[in-house]
């Protein structure tokens, strides 16, 4: 009979693998505890079943160990979509897959600034950027981000998430370029609605009032020209209620960066200044852009664009105009974040021009526009329609804040950082995230039960959500080549008109043509190939405003009759539509 006694190396290394498989089982247990704690403490609310959920998180742990005790950075903009991710979900994502997130939050610009200064240099800064699609022209022309579509069948396939279900997100449109490739991955969106005080209109001794006057009923503007007509009432007409100085209209017109955006996000297509087609005009698109294949050819009217074209000049005319007439004395020298809270206040009757992202803000407990049963009093609906508009176009901007990945990123760095941002989309954390930041961006987040339990609170997002209705509202298209270098024209010329200094069509003209500078030279650097800029030769503006679409000759009458709609009339036709 052999001797079954172990020498005493043979049982120091018996002891050794069984502590090992101890400790790869502690280390296992540590992040099945840690999904098991996230999901019983904070995501509770999930289009996916629970079990669902715990299978996702289980995918991130095991997808994640090549990359386990790797520290990845990423920026963001400071909203309360992405506050919650800097401060739960990377917390979350490092306790389930052992990589550590540092998520910094920024200002718009300097998102921009460090993505630019990354894809000039090439020195990574940072190993994912949230970064609005607003700039996916420039990704696709320039050839320095790594498109997601490519990543996924290529690099990221190992560690790609099996329930993405790309499908499910509503702006991936926003994120495709020409070619047909997706270059960033969507993480929030929200949209500029019209925005009104529903009490107010609702009151009938206003509503006697407006109509005597004005001849139709007080509700939802569908047209500029109604919208000016309540802006009048309530500034010129009713002036106080409750014994408050009341306005009709609110703005911001400071000179400052932030002004540029109350242009690009997208005042001319509410006018109705470009082409039909979604998500953005073609061949003009709501900039004034023209394309012809995928180059961009001319901004000025004189080269085919529609910049300091009839259409913008009016909305122009109108921006600068309802400010001084309707607008508290103050708007004048606001700025976008000074504006912002005013119709919070409780003296704003109506915003034509409205983020949805202050959604949260606005439903505060105790503000003045807010029920003392949580509900709000004020109503938000599609923005009006400008003379020019006509069906098939855009009719807003809608902000697509999308994960952006460059080639200057190291492979191992992206594709860990790659592994966050599925995170912080997957079914398992986004219908709680949205509820958060009310920011949505799946389909099936927007149609759950938790979102038809808040919508009473929430004045229409989830109704306009719901509604075919959103998909007029979009980001800047690919017709812009270079949106950092382009957006930073329009806030010093439109300040002009805003201060009077010159009138729309002076300021406007500067706009298109140093636009067109820029688009010069960067045809001839040729560093965007084939898409890049190829600008007509000038012709005369009467021959472009005599062609089909934009540019658009000039309306003989810019303020037809004023329509209306009543706001319970509208979402019945929207849940019918849906």
């Amino acid at each position: 009979m052999k001797n079954n006694k172990k020498s005493p190396k043979a049982l120091l290394l018996s002891v050794a693998i069984t502590l090992a498989g101890g400790s790869w089982q502690a280390y296992a247990d540590q992040y099945s505890d840690a999904a098991d704690k996230w999901l019983a403490n904070e995501f509770t609310q999930s289009s996916i079943s629970k079990a669902e959920q715990m299978k996702e998180l289980a995918w991130f742990t095991e997808a994640a160990k090549p990359f386990r005790g790797m520290t990845v950075n990423v920026a963001s903009e400071t909203i309360t979509t992405h506050e919650y991710e800097s401060r739960v979900l990377a917390k979350a994502f490092e306790e389930v897959t052992g990589i550590k997130v540092n998520h910094d939050l920024i200002q718009e610009g300097d998102v921009v600034e460090k993505l630019q200064t990354q894809m000039q240099s090439g020195r990574n800064i940072y190993d994912a950027y949230i970064n609005d699609s607003d700039l996916i022209g420039t990704h696709f022309r320039y050839g320095k981000v790594v498109p997601i579509s490519d990543m996924i069948a290529g690099e990221a396939k190992d560690v790609t998430l099996p329930t993405l279900d790309l499908p499910d997100f509503i702006g991936l449109d926003f994120t495709t370029g020409p070619d047909g490739k997706i270059y960033q991955l969507p993480d929030q969106q929200f949209a500029n609605l019209y925005w009104f005080r529903a009490d107010w209109f609702a009151r009938k001794d206003l509503k006697a009032q407006f109509k005597k006057i004005y001849g139709y009923n007080l509700g939802v503007p569908k047209n500029w020209s109604a919208y000016e007509d309540i802006a009048e009432f309530f500034s010129k007409h009713v002036k106080e209620i409750d014994g408050e100085r009341v306005y009709g209209h609110m703005d911001y017109g400071k000179k400052d960066p932030s002004l540029g955006w109350r242009f690009t996000d997208a005042w001319f297509s509410m006018a109705g200044a470009g082409d039909k087609g979604l998500p953005n005009g073609l061949p003009v698109d709501e900039w004034g852009i023209r394309v012809e294949g995928c180059s961009p050819v001319g901004s000025s009217v004189s080269r085919g664009g529609a910049t300091n074209g009839p259409a913008a000049v009016f909305a122009t005319t109108k921006y600068v105009e309802w400010m001084k007439k309707f607008a508290p004395p103050e708007a004048q020298g606001m700025t976008f974040s000074e504006s912002g809270p005013v119709p919070a206040q409780g003296n704003i009757a109506q915003q034509i021009f409205w983020y949805t992202a202050f959604t949260a803000n606005m439903t505060k407990p105790g503000l003045p526009v807010m029920n003392d049963d949580g509900t709000p009093k004020w109503r938000m609906a599609p923005s009006p329609k400008g003379p020019y508009w006509e069906e098939g176009m855009k009719l807003g901007y809608q902000d697509t804040g999308s994960w952006t990945f460059l080639n200057s990123t190291p492979e191992k760095q992206r594709l860990a950082a790659w592994l966050y941002a599925q995170f912080t989309v997957a079914k398992t954390v986004s219908l709680k995230k949205t509820l958060v930041g009310l920011t949505p961006i799946r389909e099936s987040d927007i149609n759950s039960q938790a979102m038809t339990d808040i919508a009473p609170t929430l004045g229409g997002l989830v109704e306009f959500y719901r509604s075919p209705a959103r998909k007029e509202w979009t980001p800047t298209g690919t017709n812009v080549p270079d949106y950092p270098k382009l957006a930073q024209l329009w806030w010093q010329y439109v300040a002009e008109a805003a201060s009077g200094e010159k009138t729309a069509q002076q300021a406007l003209d500067g706009l298109a043509a140093a636009q067109d500078k820029v688009m010069m030279r960067l045809e001839r650097a040729g560093v965007q190939g084939e898409c890049g800029p190829k600008l007509n030769a000038r012709k005369s503006a009467d021959y472009w405003l005599n062609q089909p679409g934009a540019p658009k000759a000039k309306l003989s009458n810019e303020k037809p009759q004023g329509e209306t709609v009543n706001y319970d009339d509208l979402l019945k036709s929207w849940k019918a539509a849906s």
